[in-house]
């Protein structure tokens, strides 16, 4: 099965950029080498629409409003975001946790809501570097999947993505060890399987990310348990992304 691989360009490229790079990018790239979504920001959407289609990549927003149809000045609903093309949303990343003071109860509603509106999710969860001092790595994970998944039916899990990314690790250049995210991956795993199903517990899909770069993507291929990886900054540049596609093909 190809394997899951997703660009969050954060707050880069306006959308004359992100033409120029995926003009540049779809020359070189191959549909079968990987199950491609691209996060890239609000304002690139349509052009991102325009120039995939027909083509199997998928389009991720960035962030979406707990609600739909309120008079909240600056904030996007989940029925603007399907209406522009998107298939799926990042919720919980830890820049919206720490910087934006996001908790687990808001992550729930804004699942609850992009579900509602047809969108797919990519759950980012991860510890802190005093939660991983301190032995709270796996006691995080469970607090941060079992408040984000509450109130979801199992059927739902079929269009959420986990996205394991140790807050330590996202733009430190720091990575865990093999042994440390395959640990991860099965506590992930087992919160799932403890809350739902033994069923949900294996077919759940999880990603890593933080820090990856070219070098050190193809380690992550292999890992098991693992259905991809979430880039961040080594996405901006083409000719990087690239690389780290192939080393997860």
């Amino acid at each position: 099965m190809a394997k899951i691989v997703i660009a969050n360009f954060k707050m880069h490229k306006t959308e004359n950029e992100t033409k120029d790079y995926l003009i540049s990018f779809l020359s070189k790239y191959e549909d079968y080498k990987a199950k491609l979504i691209l996060a890239v920001p609000f304002t690139s959407l349509p052009i991102c629409r325009f120039l995939l289609k027909g083509r199997d990549i998928a389009l991720c927003a960035q962030n979406i409003c707990e609600d739909d149809d309120k008079g909240y000045t600056g904030e996007i609903s989940g029925k603007m975001i399907a209406d522009v093309g998107a298939n799926y949303v990042l919720v919980g990343h830890s820049e919206r946790r720490t910087k934006f003071k996001e908790d687990n109860k808001t992550v729930n509603k804004k699942i609850k809501n992009g579900l509602k509106n047809g969108l797919s999710i990519i759950l980012c969860v991860g510890e802190s570097l005093a939660d991983k001092n301190s032995m709270k790595t796996l006691a995080t994970l469970k607090s941060q999947i079992e408040e984000a998944l509450k109130g979801l039916y199992e059927n739902e899990l079929e269009n959420i993505i986990i996205a394991y990314e140790p807050v330590w690790a996202v733009g430190s250049g720091k990575t865990p060890t093999q042994k440390d995210i395959e640990m991860a991956l099965k506590s992930i795993r087992k919160v799932i399987e403890e809350d739902f199903s033994s069923k949900a517990g294996k077919e759940i899909k999880i990603v890593y990310g933080g820090s990856i770069t070219s070098k050190n993507a193809s380690k992550f291929a292999n890992i098991v348990g693992l259905d991809g990886v979430i880039v961040g900054g080594a996405s901006l540049d083409n000719n990087i992304f690239m690389q780290i596609i192939n080393a997860m093909a």
